[in-house]
């Protein structure tokens, strides 16, 4: 299978999980082509400002990869930066929120794997 960028879906979501401003995910593929194992495979980005608010993985884990831009990561009550390279992974009932450090937009590829 080959998906074309064109063919991939760009949401759009205003203060989500409770944090700041808007959040872009681009989709690149869904639930469905991932065979029901993956629920989300995202390109995220987040403008100076934004952020994502605090919340719990419960029956799954989620991966961030920072591709550009700096972060601060409350990694289950833990604050730390992360910057392009690093990596993030909360699930087991852990919490974590993100946010926009820096003046530039942040970007980072976000993968929810199903416990199955």
């Amino acid at each position: 299978m080959i998906k074309k960028a064109e063919e991939m879906k760009l949401e759009i979501r205003e203060q989500m999980r409770g944090g700041n401003g808007n959040v872009e995910i681009m989709h690149i593929l869904n639930i469905d082509e991932m065979k029901g194992k993956v629920r989300l495979f995202a390109k995220i980005t987040l403008n100076p400002g934004c952020s994502i608010g605090m919340h719990q993985h419960e029956g799954e884990e989620e991966a961030y990869y920072i591709l550009s831009g700096t972060a601060k990561v409350n990694d289950n009550g833990t604050e730390r930066i992360v910057k392009p390279g690093d990596a993030v992974l909360t699930g087991n009932g852990a919490s974590h929120s993100i946010e926009n450090a820096a003046d530039k937009p942040l970007e980072f590829i976000a993968v929810i794997m199903l416990y199955v």
